[in-house]
């Protein structure tokens, strides 16, 4: 026997050979690794594709994001220590931090920490793009091939286009801030915004006779919100460039001025909307383009062939300068709405085609017109809720099942709106002054701080049931709508819609738009002339009303009722504009002139209960700020919008008279028979998790953004059913049992 051929030197050749062996698989098997990872960041990888349509076909994205915050907050509360967590106000979200101050000589900003849980779209605390939900949401949209794209992703567009034009109305073309695509608005929802920029300045001086910021994708120094207009109108521009970004919306805007304003503004507009077509400020630089246009060498021929989603109004001549200057004159508000209905005169009782200056864009058709003013904040979330809302009534208004009238207390508030027209409405909030110390001590409740009205209160609004107002998302026909109820079998046909809050008082801003208001009344009664929209097919309904009045009188019958304000009780925040300089809360209204004018007695009453109790003995200040102005912020909006549903349908359903006149009163009273499960609970009792989730979700506006999720409207749809009570979909609420407490479902 050889060395060679000993057992030991056998063992270990084979031993080595395996390792040879194994060595070339797993560098054989690095190798396809490699080539698989460089060819999916080339975009080239088809089982990518396979993996993205079997997430989407089972699951959406959202779903285990949604799933994961809940679990988080049941974290949240079993680790919490007994008695931390003491009231019913959230205690998710990122702090946050608001800069209210600046002080030159220690040259830093004052601030205080807080978590923003209204739910509101604010331009100091939510990302561009209507916020992080809606960003995401959107990315998935932009990212995904459209041909795996699930239904839902399409439903702005859709509903956009079910209200809208649809076959009327120019096309244009427009290239994308990468260049790489090149869109055509035939397929896209047509948006008109017509932006009233009057009062827009710089301290005392109008905004267009100062130099606009420099655009730069750096962080700026710290500047207050009241130093200039430009960082709103900013904010709002970039609003309008992200709707243009989510390939579903093509957006024009006309600029009201009173007077001709300066290249250099119409060109930095212009180059902030490079997804709606403008031209980046890279391509065209601002001083090479006045320097240019003094020349009189601008390439005309190209500029004629390009596409500008821009244009610039001059509203007033010389002669009726001074009152388009003048903000309680309702010149500019005049000339917005006459912009946006386009009446015909008196040779024509058509409301279609639009007999508008054929220079004007507002002259050709479009789906959605959106009129604000320049202190208003209108983002993308703003427009889905608005196009859902009112697919939302369509479908009630269509629907083919038959409710008897007289169940109609059975189901509905007490006092319900007085028009049929009903168009979905905005109402603004201000966060905050740095200019009022007063305000800054009204900020709510310790580390929290919240949007407030100040031109609406308790008074201005009820509470009313809709059966059948929740449009069906697999209706794909542009001139039917169908409601997700047909499909149900119940024998309570009334019992499948959705609550809704409708304006029963007048929007009262403070001076000078509260007589602006008195001079050019808002289109919807209850709505607003600071922010306001209508479908296609609201404005025609509008136009054929006005004509009718002109030629048989304002008070002719024939003519129909004038549209009213209404917005979703589960999607109410999507409904709040942020008022971006935040300078209202703390400016008195004129005693004859504020919310709850129809209901004065109330004030007084009120007044007189805390002066009796003494409670606020040697606090006059409190007690006149308490009643002198008007702080209502989102939250308890949403929560006296709640309460005034449940304990409607809890009126309708008792059989005690003085439950039914409390309901009337507008007080809330004792729930008889149901409650609301999450306010009616003491202030200092946490809510549980499960219950703090869903209204989180509803004030994000995700029961409508995620309504295929959210809106499980038959027990064998796969969802969350928790919510619904929470997204305003519950018609009989929570109900009690002898004992007094929530029954489970």
């Amino acid at each position: 026997m050889t060395e060679t051929d000993h057992p030991s030197s056998q063992s270990k050749s084979s031993l080595d050979f395996v390792k040879v062996l194994t060595s070339v698989g797993l560098f054989i098997l690095s190798l396809y690794t490699v080539n698989d990872y460089v060819t999916s960041r080339n975009g080239n990888d088809v089982g990518s594709e396979r993996r993205r349509l079997s997430v989407l076909s089972s699951e959406n994205y959202y779903v285990s994001d949604l799933k994961q915050e809940l679990r988080d907050r049941e974290k949240l509360f079993e680790d919490a220590k007994p008695g931390e967590i003491k009231y019913w106000f959230e205690y998710a979200g990122p702090l946050q931090k608001y800069f209210y101050r600046y002080s030159k000589s220690r040259k830093k900003a004052d601030s205080f920490d807080g978590r923003d849980d209204s739910g509101v779209t604010s331009g100091r605390f939510s990302a561009i793009g209507g916020g992080d939900d809606y960003i995401k949401y959107f990315e998935h949209v932009v990212d995904t091939d459209s041909n795996s794209l699930d239904p839902q992703f399409n439903r702005l567009r859709d509903n956009c286009l079910k209200l809208g034009t649809a076959a009327g109305g120019t096309n244009w073309s427009f290239v994308a801030s990468d260049k790489t695509k090149t869109h055509n608005s035939e397929a896209m929802c047509k948006v008109l915004f017509v932006l009233n920029t009057v009062g827009a300045g710089v301290g005392k001086t109008i905004l267009w006779e100062t130099a606009p910021p420099k655009l730069a994708d750096t962080a700026r120094p710290w500047q207050s919100e009241q130093a200039s207009a430009a960082m709103h109108l900013e904010r709002q521009l970039r609003e309008i460039n992200s709707m243009c970004a989510t390939t579903q919306i093509a957006a024009r805007l006309q600029v009201l001025t009173c007077e001709p304003i300066p290249a250099v503004w119409t060109n930095w507009m212009d180059s902030i909307l490079v997804d709606c077509g403008g031209t980046p400020m890279s391509d065209r630089v601002l001083e090479d383009a006045i320097n240019a246009l003094n020349a009189g060498k601008l390439q005309q021929e190209e500029d004629k062939n390009r596409y500008s989603p821009l244009q610039i109004v001059v509203s007033s001549s010389p002669a009726t300068a001074d009152a388009c200057h003048d903000m309680k004159s309702g010149f500019m508000e005049k000339r917005m709405q006459d912009l946006i209905l386009a009446v015909p005169d008196a040779s024509s009782d058509k409301s279609h085609p639009k007999m508008s200056h054929a220079d004007l864009i507002s002259s050709d058709d479009f789906d959605v017109y959106v009129g604000l003013r320049w202190s208003s904040l209108i983002t993308v979330r703003s427009v889905y809720a608005f196009l859902q809302a009112s697919v939302d009534l369509a479908a009630a208004a269509s629907s083919q099942v038959e409710v008897d009238a007289s169940l109609y207390p059975e189901f509905a508030s007490i006092n319900g709106p007085f028009s049929p027209f009903l168009i979905p409405s905005f109402v603004r909030m201000s966060y905050v002054s740095e200019e009022n110390n007063k305000v800054a001590k009204w900020r709510m409740h310790g580390d929290f701080f919240h949007p407030a009205a100040w031109e609406i209160c308790r008074d201005s609004f009820d509470a009313t049931w809709i059966p059948h107002s929740i449009a069906a998302s697999d209706s794909t026909s542009e001139t039917k709508i169908t409601s997700s109820c047909l499909g149900l079998s119940n024998d309570d046909p009334s019992s499948c819609g959705q609550w809704w809050l409708y304006m029963a008082e007048e929007q009262m801003p403070t001076s000078p738009e509260v007589y602006a208001n008195e001079n050019t009344i808002p289109i919807v009664r209850g709505g607003s002339n600071a922010v306001f929209m209508l479908t296609e097919r609201h404005r025609r309904e509008i136009v054929s009303n006005l004509i009718c009045k002109r030629n048989h009188g304002d008070s002719s019958k024939e003519c129909g009722e004038e549209p009213q304000a209404i917005m979703p009780l589960g999607d109410m925040e999507s409904f709040i504009s942020n008022f971006m300089p935040n300078t209202a809360l703390g400016k008195q209204h004129h005693k004859t002139r504020r919310p709850g004018y129809s209901r004065p007695y109330n004030t007084e009453e009120n007044r007189e209960a805390l002066r009796k109790k003494k409670k606020l003995k040697e606090q006059e200040d409190i007690e006149k700020a308490l009643f002198d102005y008007t702080v209502y912020p989102a939250a308890l909006m949403h929560k006296d919008a709640t309460l005034k549903a449940a304990r409607a349908r809890d009126a309708s359903m008792s059989t005690n008279e003085d439950a039914r006149k409390e309901s009337e009163n507008g007080s809330f009273g004792i729930p008889q028979k149901i409650k609301s499960v999450y306010y009616d609970v003491s202030i200092t009792k946490p809510r549980d998790p499960v219950n703090g989730w869903c209204m989180s979700m509803a004030r994000r506006g995700l029961c409508t953004l995620y309504s295929d999720y959210l809106r499980t409207i038959s027990p064998s749809d796969k969802g969350e059913r928790r919510c619904l009570e929470h997204c305003g979909l519950s018609r009989d609420w929570t109900p009690i049992d002898e004992a007094g407490a929530a029954i489970s479902t």
